[in-house]
């Protein structure tokens, strides 16, 4: 899942988007509201509507045509002509864009930017195609989002902390502009415009978010945030990980940041000279803060409520908190201390579902409304496994039943047509007509040797559950992903650990052990018995593996705000498995089912 923008960034937008750019004050938050309930109560036929306006705007486009659409758009005709399809049955028209065809392919409209996805599944980022109409989507979703959650936790003039960073935007081989999602965001010229015209703006300047090397942005970031400490309303960023990762940081270099407060003068590591000249203008002596933030750092015990002695008029910790994040809300709250965590929207590289309006129910409850006028949405059912489907035909947006979980297909304004987005959704109710949706995991994140079948969420389970047995020599999982290993028959599960400091060898064999009986899958469970399956491996890396990882990512164009540690490395992903297995320092092998 992926947010498009910070806080920082949508706030300002007015309720129409052809009147861009009003202040916070002139947003009529009640109309929003009226709104989304009008819409929410005739879902079917607003999905019908908007399945009528993607596709009156796309009739040109080769794809519709070549499969006989002509020009319809009503539902039975769409469903009866267009198949439904992964991004693998779209690369061969995505890349004639890349490679310069600008006749209209997809769209009637041709397409001048191309977002990244996160990449950091399979390896290798996909090309996703963008355009004005899904910018325009992304500020209906916001403007509902921020309704309900600034009638929750009002915002009134200051600052927001956001851990936000742009990578770098490039070319396509046919010019298309291309870089992830959030990139494509910031560069656009309404988005500077929308940041000149903000209330509450963001602590840290244009070069601090356009930085071109990462950590000196982060140590900006933080910077920024503590001589603003007394306006900063919210900390925020895209991902929860980020959040987390920026606060690791702060524990390593808070004294250096109080040292640039007391003197007036930045660090001698901040070496991009834009960043320097406009820190310059922000940074001035002030021993009287520097000494104040070493006596709130110093008097906490173990980090416990850090942002909210750093930041006393915060109102919320903001961003996405749900399905790959939720590993990391355990050390968030512990920095948190006892400011509300709130999940921000669900979306994707590919285009948004749904929002948050119940902003005060804890992330791991957290359900998203979907808004039936950004998109035209499909369900595919899943069986009581979760893996087979029972019909492979979708269901529409109002048909599906509660309690069920599905495949999400969407059609979006940009040229994604019944697209398989590898989402698994449970539903836990409506809102009015239209579902209220649990993300659950992605599809095709799964371990499995031969008949066992254990999910992201399976594994996070048995990571919670073996990590506790950390906790009581007060150490903590930093961070873990998994491995099949099919090398040698019977195959196995290998989980990488990084762990915040030494652990006994006697405590990482139960920590193992612990893994290895904490998968209930029958399919695995079984096969562990009569040895179907070989033992368990943990292995645990040296401290900073994963800070590698995100380099690579950053390296193939990432954006650290939409770095997502993968889960379940495969084969494919050879870089990042050479990462892993070069920085192995221990493993230990289970003994649970001798």
């Amino acid at each position: 899942m992926l947010s498009l923008f910070s806080f920082c960034f949508l706030k300002s937008f007015s309720l129409s988007t052809s009147k861009m750019l009003e202040k916070v004050e002139a947003f009529n938050m009640d109309k929003v509201i009226e709104e989304f309930e009008a819409v929410t109560k005739d879902a079917e036929r607003v999905q019908r509507e908007t399945l009528k306006r993607i596709l009156e705007d796309n009739a040109s486009a080769e794809y519709l045509l070549s499969l006989g659409l002509n020009g319809r758009t009503d539902p039975e005709s769409f469903k009866t002509c267009i198949p439904v399809v992964r991004h693998k049955d779209l690369e061969p028209y995505i890349n004639r864009m890349i490679y310069g065809d600008y006749s209209s392919i997809l769209t009637g409209k041709p397409i001048t930017n191309m977002s990244l996805s996160s990449g950091t599944t399979h390896g290798k980022p996909k090309y996703i195609p963008w355009n004005d109409e899904l910018f325009e989507t992304t500020v209906q979703i916001y403007q509902t989002s921020f309704s309900f959650r600034n009638r929750e936790f009002p915002i009134k003039n200051g600052k927001a902390l956001s851990f936000i960073y742009s990578s770098k935007q490039f070319k396509t081989e046919g010019g298309l502009a291309a870089g992830t999602a959030t990139t494509n965001v910031f560069r656009d010229k309404r988005y500077k415009q929308a940041m000149a015209a903000l209330q509450s703006q963001c602590c840290s300047p244009e070069e601090v978010i356009f930085g071109s090397d990462f950590h000196q942005s982060l140590y900006c970031h933080l910077l920024c945030g503590l001589i603003f400490r007394d306006q900063v309303q919210l900390v925020s960023s895209t991902f929860a990980h980020s959040i987390v990762h920026a606060f690791r940081t702060f524990e390593q270099v808070w004294e250096d940041l109080c040292h640039d407060i007391k003197k007036g003068v930045l660090n001698s590591r901040i070496k991009v000279p834009s960043i320097r000249t406009a820190m310059s203008k922000i940074l001035k002596p002030n021993p009287e803060l520097a000494n104040l933030i070493h006596k709130k750092c110093t008097g906490l015990s173990n980090w416990y409520g850090l942002i909210q002695e750093l930041f006393p008029n915060a109102k919320y910790v903001y961003g996405i908190m749900t399905g790959a994040m939720e590993p990391y809300l355990k050390k968030l709250r512990h920095y948190a201390g006892e400011l509300p965590l709130v999940t921000s929207d669900y979306g994707s590289s590919e285009g948004w579902i749904g929002t948050n309006v119940s902003p005060k129910v804890p992330p791991e409850l957290a359900t998203y409304t979907v808004l039936p006028q950004i998109g035209y949405f499909e369900f595919i059912p899943l069986t009581k496994n979760n893996f087979i489907c029972v019909d492979p035909k979708p269901l529409g947006l109002t048909e599906v039943k509660v309690g069920e979980e599905y495949e999400i297909v969407m059609t979006t304004p940009a040229g994604l047509y019944r697209y398989r987005l590898g989402d698994v959704v449970k539903v836990t109710g409506f809102h009015n007509s239209t579902p209220k949706l649990k993300f659950v995991r992605r599809s095709g994140l799964l371990l499995t040797v031969n008949i066992d079948k254990n999910t992201e969420n399976d594994l996070q389970l048995a990571v919670e559950a073996a990590s506790n047995l950390l906790a009581e020599e007060k150490l903590e999982v930093v961070d873990y992903t998994s491995h099949v290993d099919l090398s040698k028959e019977p195959g196995h599960y290998v989980i990488f650990w990084e762990i915040s400091g030494e652990a006994s060898e006697e405590v990482l064999g139960e920590c193992c052990n612990c893994l290895d009986k904490s998968f209930v899958d029958a399919g695995y469970t079984s096969s562990r018995k009569v040895n179907g399956i070989e033992a368990l491996e943990l292995r645990v890396v040296r401290r900073g593996t994963f800070q590698k990882i995100l380099e690579h990512f950053l390296g193939l164009g990432g954006a650290v705000s939409q770095f997502k540690t993968p889960r379940c490395v495969g084969t494919t992903n050879s870089k990042v498995l050479q990462i892993l297995m070069e920085n192995v320092v221990g493993k230990y092998v289970s003994t649970a089912y001798n």
